[in-house]
């Protein structure tokens, strides 16, 4: 439900703040004091397309921020699909609009596009005025709308749906990895085998690339191996190299011995090293006589590195992406050496499946043309109480076959439309063909008022649905919203005094001149004024009789609340 609505610079309103009961709640003022902005605005925050004329004159931007509470799980499931976080149910919306045609929108602090912004607000509002097209009049929405009234049968038989389906896929699937004609399987099955042989050719195995292009590495350079590893050699064993002038040092330090333990010591820590030195150069040298690769060798083993090069290139960087390549095409290749016996087996599994699906649509078909009669025979009577006597209205249903059933989702294979005709002798028409605004505004409050107990959606907005009603009707309206804010939000711009009384909470809405400006100011009506207010909406003055029926309007309206 809207909860806080906060306005600043639309059309007429500077500012204005309001704050919205959970039931029904009546705007109301003088024609033209700016009524239908409020709509506007909520319109606009919820994702509205904007243009500079929503700008007050003289101010170079607007916004409007909206304050939700008990958004519901549909609008908490959108607002994780599009990345937004949820605060325990609230929902905060905010747009900001200037008149350079920058557009400013966040969900709860975040920033969001028009389009992120519609898939959430279109689960929070139905807006319904003279000739706007709204949620629950949406063909899409219709079948939807009918399901929910349903309830659990319907979810249970759709959720079975919903396996037979999803079966139907893996076997879709299946048959599309097998291929298309016979030629083509075998043109696939062709160049698999190849793959798989060359792989089992390479005999790849792990540590054996590394291997060789070292040994290859070794054997192109190893003239310049050689020249080091010789002259570092030298410099080891040479006359005068560093083992010799180790060995001098020892005989040295052998010589001071007798003045000192320590300086033997070191005289043998030398000579371990020396030793050490020594074999540094044996191995020197032995590392030397392994350079005289065989020519043939190397070419061999540059031919070998040449097979994982070329593998690589085809069936991975890797040896496990190799492994997974080689694995998934014998398993493809397997799957089309048997291709026409598998192939027999899946299409009679997909006829299989197909009968099962075409079964449940006609019982989710049967299902819903149950309750499409009692759905229908109740708006009917509902219509009749708000003045349209003669009022039809029907559910069609298209038609289908088992031909059909391969075409089927998840809704199964009804395709509906509302028809409804207001006048005895005309036949029933699609409601985006009824013309009149006020037969289509008591429609849509007797489908709300059967709807307002299966919908999600939190609050239902009205702009002058009472127009061109009065009397009898009026009143009948006024208790019919009641009965909807019962479990649904309603906040309705009227001009009649009998909906009004019915408010749960009423705002006035006037228009003033100041200062050479006219401005909008918004107020909520209390309860000392509540007379005042239906009075003047009554008759325009506060007579003492018009104040009068006023009371009696209210008090009747009490009542009538108190008993439901």
């Amino acid at each position: 439900m809207l909860r806080k609505i906060t306005i600043q610079n639309v059309a007429l309103i500077e500012y204005a703040e309001l704050e919205f009961a959970e039931g029904f709640n009546a705007l109301s003022g003088e024609t033209g004091a700016g009524k239908s902005v409020i709509l506007d605005s909520i319109d606009f925050v919820l994702g509205a397309k904007a243009d500079k004329s929503l700008v007050r004159f003289g101010k170079s931007d607007c916004s409007v921020r909206a304050e939700f509470e008990n958004v519901g799980k549909e609008v908490l499931d959108a607002l994780e699909e599009i990345g937004v976080d949820n605060n325990e149910d609230t929902l905060i919306i905010s747009r900001k609009y200037s008149l350079d045609g920058k557009n400013f929108l966040k969900l709860n602090g975040c920033a969001v596009t028009s389009s992120m912004l519609r898939r959430v607000s279109a689960r929070l509002v139905d807006v319904h005025g003279q000739s706007d097209h709204f949620y629950l009049l949406n063909e899409a929405n219709q079948l939807k709308l009918l399901d929910s009234i349903a309830g659990e049968k319907i979810i249970a038989e759709k959720e079975a749906l919903a396996v037979l389906i999803e079966r139907r896929k893996h076997v879709r699937e299946e048959m599309n990895l097998i291929g298309g004609d016979e030629k083509e399987r075998s043109r696939r099955a062709d160049i698999l085998k190849y793959q798989i042989e060359e792989i089992d050719r390479s005999k790849l195995k792990k540590g054996e690339e590394e291997e060789l292009s070292e040994f290859c590495e070794r054997g192109m350079n190893a003239e310049r191996i050689a020249e080091g590893l010789s002259s570092a050699r030298e410099l080891l064993f040479s006359d005068g190299g560093a083992i010799d002038a180790i060995n001098s040092v020892c005989r040295t330090l052998n010589n001071l011995s007798r003045y000192g333990d320590k300086y033997g010591e070191l005289s043998a820590r030398l000579e371990n090293s020396s030793a050490e030195l020594q074999d540094v150069s044996a191995v020197l040298e032995e590392y030397r006589d392994e350079l005289d690769i065989d020519s043939h060798e190397l070419e061999r083993a540059e031919a070998r590195l040449g097979v994982y090069k070329l593998i690589k290139k085809k069936y991975g960087v890797t040896l496990s992406e190799i492994q997974a390549f080689y694995e998934k095409a014998s398993a493809e290749y397997a799957l089309l050496s048997e291709s026409e016996e598998r192939l027999a087996i899946l299409n009679d599994e997909l006829e299989k499946v197909n009968r099962e699906i075409y079964k449940s649509c006609l019982r989710l078909s049967s299902l819903r043309k149950d309750v499409a009669e009692g759905f229908t025979r109740r708006v009917c009577d509902e219509l009749k109480s708000l003045n349209i006597g003669s009022a039809r209205f029907k559910i069609q249903f298209g038609e289908f076959s088992e031909e059909d059933a391969d075409k089927a989702g998840g809704n199964g294979l009804d395709q509906i439309c509302f028809l409804f005709s207001a006048n005895a002798g005309e036949p029933p028409k699609e409601l985006g063909k009824i013309i009149s605004g006020g037969e289509m505004s008591r429609f849509m409050l007797a489908v709300k008022a059967q709807l307002s107990f299966a919908g999600n959606i939190g609050t239902y907005l009205f702009d002058e649905i009472d127009a061109g009603v009065g009397g009898k009707t009026a009143r009948v309206m006024g208790e019919k919203f009641l009965k909807i804010a019962k479990n649904i939000q309603i906040i309705a711009v009227t001009h009649s005094a009998q909906i009004a009384s019915y408010a749960d909470k009423q705002f006035l809405i006037e228009k003033r001149e100041e200062g050479g400006s006219t401005k909008t100011y918004l107020c909520e009506v209390k309860e000392g004024d509540r007379i005042k207010e239906i009075a003047r909406l009554i008759g325009g003055n506060e007579s003492e009789l018009s104040l009068k029926h006023a009371e009696e309007m209210l008090q009747n309206a009490a009542t009538y609340k108190n008993s439901l």
